[in-house]
């Protein structure tokens, strides 16, 4: 069975890599930058809290599941903090971390269809780098991703993103994902 190669990778693997090479000065190509993981995740904290009958958990789940093609893991407070109403062990968020060619054919979907179709969208912000060429990126609604039915959904819910990357610094990180088409906001 001939394994599934994303549309992404490839274009990387056949011009990004030597592209970076050269405007890097990177001579060995393990060294180029590429992608390691991609974390979406979703904090229902604050909604869980409200109304502790609702079924937010399962609904936002389905929603990041077929967004991402992965079935999320619910993660749960490590401590109990009043002035949130937070509980111990009570749901506070929905995460999944997407590698591999699942991570290629997101990140493909986000900077080719998903950001397009963002209302007044110029472009993502540059200063979201961590000082190790990782890319935090928010999404105030989840519909922008086509696959998410909005007829059956209660609440406009944001996510995160976070694009990691083996770039060591931010120039390397924001040439790497310029590259991949990640649609930066012109200075």
């Amino acid at each position: 069975m001939a394994e599934h190669k994303s549309r992404l990778k490839t274009k990387y693997t056949k011009e990004i890599q030597k592209k970076l090479m050269a405007e890097l000065g990177i001579k060995n190509i393990n060294a180029v930058p590429t992608l390691s993981k991609i974390v979406v995740n979703a904090g229902i904290g604050r909604e869980v809290a409200k109304d502790k009958n609702t079924k937010v958990v399962d609904e936002f789940s389905a929603d990041i599941a077929i967004i991402t093609g992965q079935k999320p893991v619910v993660t749960k407070s490590k401590k109990a903090v009043s002035n949130f109403k937070l509980r111990e062990d009570m749901d506070n968020g929905i995460m999944v971390t997407l590698r591999g060619n699942a991570m290629w054919d997101f990140l493909d979907r986000l900077v080719s269809i998903v950001l397009p179709r963002v209302k007044d969208f110029r472009g993502v912000s540059r200063r979201a780098f961590d000082s190790r060429g990782n890319y935090a990126l928010g999404i105030k609604e989840h519909t922008v991703f086509p696959e998410v039915d909005t007829s059956k959904m209660a609440k406009i819910r944001p996510l995160q993103v976070i694009i990691c990357t083996t770039a060591t610094t931010n120039e390397q990180g924001l040439v790497l994902l310029k590259e991949l088409g990640m649609p930066f906001k012109e200075r």
